[in-house]
C-alpha cells in the first residue's frame, strides 16, 4: 500500500540525491533520533494533493505526531501546526481537514502525510514533531521537507466514444490527481453554434470515486445522451471543482456521425431553351455521396461529394419529368424528389383559318403547349356582341369565335403562356350560302346529264354507224358475187364452147383476128325467161355438172358458206337469203343456158359467112 503511494509521490516530482534511500535521505540530529525526508522539493499543483513520505526513529515509544510549516517573519522562523494527532484544536484553521496521516497508527513509526485540496500558499518548508506517553518524551527533527504549490496545469481526463445521431452514448470526465480528500465537482457544458455555454439537456449524469490504493481515489464523471446532428462540431467541457475555487477543464469537439434530408435548391419550371440548373446538397458527417438521377432511367447524370448541381442547357419538352437526387451516407440512403415543367407553346397551327359566310365571320385558332395556351382576339375589341368556344384535347388548344364581320382582310390571332406569346394573321375564305350551294350543286349536276346525254348519243351514233357499214359490206359482199358469177359466164364470150365444154382458144381467136372486125350483136329476149322452181334447178344442176357452170356454182356455194359464219345475222336471214340465191341462180342458170345458145348461133353464123368469102 505504501510501496504506491511513494511511487505515486516520485511520479509527482520527488528527487533524491545519490546514497539516498528509497524514501529519501535519512538525517540523525542525535544519537537514537533519525528521520528519513525527501530532500529533493516536491512540486504539486493548486487543488491537488501533496504526499510528504516521512519516517523516524526514536528511543521512546511515539504516541502523537506533529507536522508544522514554517513560516518566516522578518529573520525569526516560526511554526505553524498544520497537523497534531493529539490536539486538532491546535491545527491552524486553513489546515483543518485538509492533512491526513497514511498510517494512523503513530508505533509503526511512518509519519507520512497527505495535504489534500493544496493552494499555491501551502509552498513552504514542513517539519517532524514526536512525542512520547511522558512528558519529557519529546523530540523536534531539524530536517525539513520542501513543498512548492504552482496554479493548476493538470486537465482531465475525457473519453468519447464514436457517436452516431439517435445512438445513446456515454461520455467520461475523470478529475485530475488521486487525492483522498472529499469528491471534487464535475459538471458538463458543451458550445453551440454562436459560442453560447449551455448545459447539455435530456441526459443523466453519474459521479463515480474509485479507490485506487489506501488513501488514494479516482473521481470520474459519465454522461448519457443522445447525440444528434445537433450536437455535430459543437464543443463539450467537463469541468471539475475543488476547494478553494480552484477548477480545471477539458474541452473536447463533438464528431457525430449524421444526415439530413437532402435538399434541392433552383428553378425547376424552366422555358424551353433555357438552362436546367438543379443543386442538390445533404449536411452530413462524414461527407455523403451525391447522386442525379431521373425516374425510369438508371443513367446517373451527375454526382459529387456533399452537393451536386445538375446542368441541363437548352432544354425541351422531354427535359420535363421527376429528377431524384439520392444521398449515400455509410449505410443510410436518403432520396429526395423534384419535378421539373418544361413550359413551351408552338406556333400558331396551319389549321387555324378564318370562314365568312352570310355576314358572319368563324375564326379557328389552334396552338399546343404547356401550360395550356390561352387566346386573344384582337378583333373583339371593336365588337360587343360575339360568341368564343374553347376546347381542350391533351396539350392542345382550340378557340373558335364568331362575330359579324365588319369588312376584314385579315384577323390576328395570339397565344400566349408562360413562356412566351405567339401570334399568327389568319386569312379570310368566303364561304358561298346553302341556298347558292344548292344552286350551283344543281347547275353541275346538270352539266353532268348533257355530257352523259352527249357521249350516250356519240356512243348510239357510233354503234348504228358501225351496223350500217356491216349492211352496206354484206350487201356489197352479195353484188360482188353475182358480178363474178357472170365473169365467169359471159367474159368468155369470144371462147367457142363445145358440147363437151371444152374451149378451143387458139382456133378462135385466130378465125376472130382475121376476119373482119365489125361488131355483131345478139338479140336476147329475156322476156321469155320463165323462173324455174328451186327443185327443177337443182335438177338440172345434177345433169349438168360437166359443164362450166357447175364448177361457177360451186364457187357461188364456197362463198356462200363463208358469209354464212358471219355475227350478228339471224336464222330467219339466212333462210331469206337462202331464197334469194336459189331465184337468183334460177335467172342466172336461165340466162347462161340462152346466152350460150345464142353464142353458138353466133357463131354458126360466123361460120356460114367465112365460107361464102
Amino acid at each position: 500500500m505504501f510501496l504506491l503511494i511513494w511511487m505515486t509521490v516520485f511520479l509527482s516530482g520527488i528527487s533524491a540525491d545519490t546514497g539516498a534511500s528509497v524514501w529519501g535521505q535519512q538525517h540523525c540530529p542525535q544519537q537514537g533520533y533519525c528521520v528519513t525526508l525527501s530532500e529533493g522539493e516536491l512540486t504539486a499543483e493548486a487543488g491537488l494533493c501533496v504526499v510528504i513520505p516521512c519516517s523516524f526513529t526514536t528511543i521512546f515509544t511515539p504516541t502523537h505526531v506533529i507536522w508544522s510549516k514554517r513560516i518566516k517573519a522578518g529573520q525569526i522562523w516560526y511554526l505553524n501546526r498544520i497537523f497534531d494527532t493529539y490536539k486538532s484544536q491546535s491545527v491552524q484553521s486553513e489546515f483543518r481537514g485538509r492533512v491526513s496521516l497514511l498510517e494512523p497508527d503513530v508505533s509503526q513509526r511512518n509519519c507520512s502525510i497527505m495535504i489534500n485540496y493544496l493552494r499555491e500558499s501551502d509552498s513552504g518548508f514542513y517539519q517532524l514533531r514526536v512525542d512520547g506517553s511522558k512528558q519529557s518524551e519529546a523530540f523536534t527533527f531539524t530536517s525539513k521537507a520542501a513543498v512548492t504549490v504552482k496554479g493548476l496545469s493538470q486537465k482531465p481526463t475525457v473519453v468519447i466514444p464514436p457517436l452516431t445521431a439517435g445512438q445513446q452514448s456515454t461520455l467520461t470526465c475523470t478529475a485530475p490527481g488521486l487525492c483522498s480528500g472529499s469528491a471534487p465537482n464535475i459538471t458538463w457544458s458543451w458550445r453551440g453554434k454562436g459560442n453560447n455555454d449551455s448545459y447539455i439537456t435530456g441526459n443523466t449524469t453519474e459521479f463515480k470515486t474509485e479507490n485506487v490504493t489506501a488513501g488514494t481515489q479516482r473521481h470520474t464523471s459519465a454522461l448519457t445522451f443522445d447525440p444528434s446532428a445537433v450536437h455535430h462540431g459543437t464543443e463539450i467541457t467537463c469541468t471539475v471543482s475543488f476547494r478553494g475555487a480552484i477548477t480545471t477543464e477539458e474541452t473536447k469537439t463533438l464528431n457525430v456521425s449524421y444526415i439530413r434530408k437532402p435538399q434541392i435548391s433552383g428553378s425547376t419550371a424552366v422555358n424551353e431553351g433555357d438552362v436546367l440548373s438543379l443543386t442538390c446538397s445533404a449536411e452530413s458527417f462524414p461527407p455523403s455521396v451525391i447522386m442525379w438521377t431521373k425516374l425510369s432511367s438508371n443513367t446517373t447524370l451527375h454526382n459529387g461529394t456533399g452537393s451536386a448541381t445538375l446542368v441541363i442547357p437548352n432544354v425541351t419538352a422531354e427535359h420535363s419529368g421527376q429528377y431524384i437526387c439520392t444521398a449515400n451516407h455509410l449505410t443510410t440512403t436518403l432520396t429526395e424528389r423534384v419535378t421539373v415543367t418544361v413550359t413551351w407553346i408552338t406556333e400558331i397551327q396551319t389549321g387555324s383559318v378564318c370562314e365568312l359566310q352570310s355576314d358572319v365571320l368563324t375564326c379557328w385558332c389552334v396552338s399546343e403547349g404547356f401550360p395550356l395556351p390561352t387566346f386573344k382576339w384582337p378583333l373583339l375589341e371593336d365588337h360587343t356582341q360575339y360568341s368564343v368556344v374553347t376546347s381542350v384535347s391533351k396539350q392542345t388548344v382550340n378557340s373558335t369565335v364568331t362575330v359579324r364581320n365588319h369588312g376584314n382582310t385579315a384577323v390576328e390571332c395570339v397565344a400566349s403562356n408562360e413562356n412566351r406569346e405567339v401570334k399568327a394573321n389568319l386569312t379570310i375564305q368566303t364561304k358561298l350560302p346553302e341556298a347558292g350551294k344548292s344552286e350551283e350543286i344543281f347547275q353541275t349536276a346538270s352539266r353532268l346529264e348533257v355530257i352523259i346525254a352527249f357521249l350516250i348519243g356519240v356512243v348510239l351514233s357510233a354503234v348504228v354507224c358501225c351496223l350500217a357499214i356491216k349492211c352496206h359490206r354484206n350487201k356489197q359482199k352479195k353484188s360482188e358475187n353475182v358480178d363474178e358469177t357472170m365473169e365467169m359466164i359471159i367474159p368468155q364470150g369470144n371462147m367457142l364452147v363445145h358440147e363437151n365444154g371444152a374451149v378451143d382458144r387458139g382456133t378462135t381467136d385466130t378465125e376472130l383476128n382475121s376476119g373482119p372486125k365489125d361488131v355483131e350483136y345478139a338479140s336476147i329476149d329475156f322476156s321469155l325467161l320463165k323462173r324455174m322452181r328451186p327443185s327443177e334447178v337443182a335438177r338440172r344442176k345434177q345433169e349438168s355438172t360437166e359443164t362450166e357452170y357447175s364448177e361457177v356454182k360451186r364457187q357461188v356455194r364456197e362463198e356462200k358458206k363463208e358469209d354464212a359464219g358471219e355475227e350478228g345475222e339471224t336464222l330467219e336471214r339466212k333462210e331469206e337469203e337462202v331464197m334469194v340465191e336459189e331465184d337468183e341462180e334460177t335467172r342466172h342458170y336461165k340466162v347462161a343456158s340462152n346466152v350460150e345458145h345464142s353464142v353458138r348461133s353466133t357463131e354458126a353464123f360466123k361460120t356460114k359467112a367465112a365460107s361464102r368469102n
